[in-house]
């Protein structure tokens, strides 16, 4: 079955429609910028003991090394979203 001229037109601005959101999105920022080298190094890790393993060692290495940070004065952006929610 062929698309009539009226389908194309009418897909070609859904496609257009479709791009030009997909362009306006918000970039995402990682919150750690790993250098090349460390990112080497994770992936040859989560190839060899599966990314799970990898992701739960990273997450329990960076917590710890965040508790010795005192911090308890900095609000973080869902405590202050958490706070004008509340008034």
């Amino acid at each position: 079955m062929k698309a009539t001229e009226l389908e194309n037109k009418r897909f070609d601005k859904a496609l257009d429609e479709i791009l030009d959101l997909f362009n306006n999105l918000e970039q995402d920022k990682p919150v750690i910028q790993f250098g090349d080298d460390v990112l080497d190094n994770i992936e040859r890790a989560k190839e060899k003991y599966g990314d799970e393993t990898i992701d739960e060692r990273i997450n329990k290495l960076v917590q710890e090394m965040l508790a010795w940070l005192d911090l308890d004065d900095v609000d973080s952006d869902e405590q202050e979203e958490e706070t004008v929610d509340d008034d």
